[in-house]
């Protein structure tokens, strides 16, 4: 099993790093393979509403978006990790999420999601509630940790004073691997959930 974890924070080795590094630390041990892709200090901008995608089955604009894009097929988890800055995920990192979720046309039903927020006091749970709608609107598990997922630090390194946020870390690591664990017996026992065709209604007549 795989999981692949993106570091949404412009410092490569900074706060948010640090709780990717606690995550990955148990799935290790767990026997599950995992990779932290930087993208927090990369320049990407964000969709366009171009549609290519819908034909290319690709993004538009050749960039990191369209390399990671086969990854986050092949993973059985997905873990999103982001500074918080105005109450919100770094910009950045949701041009690269809309992009990267919007263009890809595999399905992501039953991929194990969850989301790591970081901030020096507030807004972590708004960026929570932000970053996990992109897992619910692909049909993908929300796995959980001990409290809101999130770790408090401000300057570089400060995260690994806060005992609980990393303990929060390491809970939601194990909680994630079980999840992927009962997922993939689930989906040999029963398959993957019935799928109707889409209904989509506009409301402009």
């Amino acid at each position: 099993m795989k999981v692949l974890m993106i570091n949404g924070s412009p410092h490569k080795e900074g706060n948010t790093y640090i709780a990717l590094k606690e995550m990955e630390k148990i799935f290790t041990q767990e026997g599950i393979e995992s990779e932290i892709i930087q993208v927090g200090n990369k320049a990407i901008r964000g969709c366009n509403g171009c549609r290519v995608c819908a034909e290319r089955g690709k993004c538009v604009f050749e960039d990191c978006v369209n390399k990671t894009a086969p990854k986050f097929e092949e993973c059985d988890g997905l873990v999103i990790g982001s500074p918080v800055y105005f109450a919100s995920a770094n910009g950045t990192l949701v041009s690269f999420l809309d992009r990267l979720f919007y263009s890809t046309p595999f399905d992501k039903t039953m991929k194990v999601g969850a989301c790591v927020t970081l901030a020096r006091r507030g807004g972590l749970s708004s960026t929570f509630d932000e970053l996990n709608k992109y897992f619910t609107i692909c049909g993908m598990p929300v796995a959980s940790g001990q409290y809101w997922n999130s770790i408090h630090g401000r300057e570089i390194g400060e995260a690994v004073g806060d005992a609980e946020g990393l303990q929060g870390m390491r809970t939601l690591a194990r909680n994630m691997a079980f999840l992927m664990r009962a997922v993939e017996l689930g989906k040999k026992e029963y398959g993957l959930p019935e799928k109707e065709p889409f209904e989509r209604t506009n409301f402009i007549r």
